[in-house]
């Protein structure tokens, strides 16, 4: 088995030997390898490894964005294997938030009406949907730019949009894919320290995948991944 935990008794989010595989045949290879892992709340944690290494297809599993093909996940102890499509979806909107390198803006959209989109799949009310993404736009300075169209923004005012989804819905975790990758070097500090201000301050969950050195040491935890295990871990100085 392949296992790196921190030893806490009450994980918020776990996968117990976890393996995936993709491709057919002469293709298919084996992305994850009986990897196990908890995360405790209120966490930051870094998934760190080259291209390739199954950091990704990891943290898109831990999401619920993609399943397994052995091995199981659990959020709160509870294991999410027997839950239905809808109940992932839901579970998902309510409990997670994300910010990936690609924006995934809605083209022809308005910023505010990217931003409350999760509200709207929850069935928040319109009024209650408007209340909630102009008050977070104004966390971020950009409630002067809630009735632009969205993919008109700079490369940073963009990020900063998606950060803005992603907490929109008050989540326990927020998933950041690279999400420094598209930014200038000053840009994407703004981006990173939005994020650890919202693990400061509302207790958000961090789980990052990143190239950057710089930006997973400012997590307390780095795992690191290679040909689909995990072969490292090492926690941030006190």
């Amino acid at each position: 088995m392949n296992t790196i935990t921190d030893g806490a008794p009450a994980p918020i989010l776990e996968v117990r030997h976890l393996s995936k595989w993709y491709g057919k045949g002469d293709s298919r290879f084996q992305a994850l390898d009986d990897v196990s892992l908890s995360i405790v709340a209120g966490e930051t944690l870094a998934i760190v490894g080259k291209s390739g290494s199954g950091k990704s297809t990891l943290m898109h599993i831990l999401a619920l964005l993609d399943s397994g093909d052995a091995g199981t996940v659990l959020i709160d102890g509870a294991d999410s294997t027997g839950l239905s499509r809808r109940a992932i979806n839901r579970l998902r909107n309510r409990r997670f938030g994300f910010v990936f390198q690609q924006f995934f803006l809605t083209p022809g959209s308005s910023v505010l009406e990217n931003v409350i989109l999760p509200l709207k799949i929850a069935g928040v009310p319109s009024g209650e949907r408007r209340r909630r993404g102009l008050a977070a736009l104004r966390q971020f300075d950009l409630a002067d730019k809630a009735a632009n169209n969205a993919t008109d923004l700079s490369g940073g005012q963009k990020q900063r949009v998606v950060l803005t989804r992603a907490i929109v819905g008050e989540p326990d975790v927020i998933f950041a894919d690279e999400p420094t990758g598209n930014l200038d070097s000053v840009t994407g500090a703004v981006v990173e320290d939005e994020l650890f201000v919202l693990n400061r301050d509302r207790g958000v969950t961090l789980v990052i995948v990143t190239h950057d050195e710089a930006l997973a040491a400012r997590c307390a935890r780095q795992i690191h991944v290679s040909d689909g295990r995990l072969v490292d871990t090492a926690v941030a100085a006190a």
